[in-house]
């Protein structure tokens, strides 16, 4: 697939994965349009491309059907982003707002059908593997795309309504013909993510010198965390290669507890403080990380940024753009909200 003037919307574009892949689009030379209610996104995030000409920017609320008709007119490659979608503490405390999820994508895909768009490639979620699977953290456990099976055990309302969007998702290329790819991301972190994702949190946390220095969970638990660089490439790789609606997993295989992440941004920070474990916090799985085999086969894709290195570019990244008054003013607030 050729990128120059190819005709691509990215829904959800103004947010912190979906502004990473404009980026990528506009360089590659995309005529992009981006459709955005701005209710987690920021404007911020695209202004330059806005303002130049080589983003369309169109702020509307894709549960209404006249936004989501006007998006997809006259586009080739749709990549679905926007959900109503948080970190841990929003996917668990906020289950009726994810289960909008289902009607909205459920929209866009039949209005992506009726325009005859090429292609819908959709940002799925690690969220859609069995919960039942991923409560030792001693054992080691790479989860591949097969095991999303009967009997399914998502991950809340949030994973549900990604595991649906796949099957229906699915469902439109055997049956409509509709090329199709699905994008299963696993922990991203990265420039311009938000409070609410536990890396962030982190970083926030040593950032307003936080004392005692709160953990939720135990810290046993164990992340693949993915810059958002490699999701990115990953996500365009799969528009290029994927037709019949396959989910592959884009995830770094670096197991990684989320106590010794912590250890790492307190030293990196320079931050010392004593760590309050809360494990009666939003916590999630003890146990998830993805097995990458099939992106690099599929795809011919594999992460390129190393856990470590992509922490310390994102600690850099937060201490030279935010406000250290604003963020402790409003830190509890993001941790659960959007």
């Amino acid at each position: 697939m050729q990128w120059g003037n190819r005709r691509t919307l990215v829904t959800g574009g103004a947010s912190f994965i979906g502004s990473h892949l404009v980026d990528a689009l506009v360089e590659r030379g995309a005529r992009v349009r981006v459709v955005d209610n701005l209710s987690s996104g920021r404007l911020d995030n695209i202004r330059t491309h806005v303002e130049s000409g080589a983003v369309e920017f169109i702020e509307g609320d894709l549960l209404d059907q006249r936004v989501v008709d006007r998006a997809i007119d006259g586009m080739q490659v749709v990549f679905h982003l926007a959900a109503d979608h948080g970190g841990r503490g929003y996917v668990d405390l906020h289950q009726v707002a994810c289960a909008t999820n289902l009607v909205l994508d459920g929209l866009v895909f039949a209005a992506a059908h009726r325009a005859g768009v090429e292609k819908v490639v959709y940002a799925s979620s690690g969220c859609v593997y069995p919960n039942h699977i991923q409560t030792d953290p001693d054992r080691i456990l790479y989860l591949t795309e097969d095991m999303v099976g009967p009997p399914y055990d998502a991950d809340n309302m949030y994973g549900w309504a990604k595991l649906m969007a796949e099957m229906t998702l699915q469902a439109y290329h055997r049956e409509k013909g509709l090329k199709a790819a699905c994008c299963r991301y696993f922990t991203v972190y990265g420039e311009r993510g938000h409070e609410n994702h536990a890396v962030i949190a982190m970083i926030a946390r040593a950032f307003v010198r936080q004392n005692p220095y709160v953990v939720w969970g135990t810290g046993e638990q164990i992340r693949n965390w993915t810059h958002v660089s490699d999701i990115v490439s990953g996500t365009i790789r799969a528009a290029e290669v994927i037709d019949d609606g396959t989910a592959v997993n884009l995830g770094t295989m670096e197991r990684t507890r989320v106590i010794d992440a912590v250890r790492e941004v307190l030293r990196y920070t320079g931050h010392e403080a004593e760590i309050q474990l809360r494990p009666e916090m939003p916590t999630g799985p003890m146990n998830r990380v993805a097995d990458n085999s099939l992106a690099r086969r599929l795809l011919d894709w594999e992460p390129q940024v190393k856990f470590v290195d992509g922490l310390h570019r994102t600690i850099d990244w937060y201490f030279a753009s935010k406000d250290r008054e604003l963020v402790a003013a409003t830190l509890e607030h993001r941790l659960t909200e959007r």
